[in-house]
């Protein structure tokens, strides 16, 4: 769904813009920035970090989170994912759980390569059926 970004979700675009640069992507060259926007508004980044074992690999929305659990935060209000490739990178389903986990279904998730190249899905909509314990 395209709906226009608001300064908050430019922000997000533009910080996950910089944390892209940061990715550690020596083998797939697919480099991918995350910002999120808490429930108090402070906002965290990520990047992708692979490994050789490819299993050890880490996504940039994880890391976004996890730095933000660490920090206190409890929810997600909304993320930021922006993708090196030409066409936008949804999360994959490990980090919708994730986002799951501490987000709710109305969690934005705004998918970008750039400030006039994007999509915003609600949580709900990424992602209909989660896992509930």
């Amino acid at each position: 769904m395209k709906n226009s970004l608001n300064e908050f979700d430019s922000e997000l675009v533009n910080l996950a813009i910089e944390a892209r640069k940061n990715a550690y992507a020596r083998y797939s060259k697919f480099r991918v920035g995350s910002a999120l926007r808490d429930e108090k508004g402070r906002v965290f980044v990520g990047c992708n970090v692979e490994n050789a074992s490819y299993g050890l690999t880490i996504c940039a929305e994880r890391v976004a989170i996890f730095s933000a659990i660490a920090q206190g935060s409890q929810s997600i209000d909304s993320i930021a994912v922006v993708t090196s490739g030409e066409a936008l990178g949804p999360p994959c389903g490990a980090c919708r759980q994730v986002i799951q986990e501490f987000g709710n279904p109305d969690t934005r998730v705004i998918l970008a390569n750039n400030l006039t190249d994007y999509y915003i899905f609600s949580l709900r909509d990424l992602f209909p059926h989660p896992f509930h314990f």
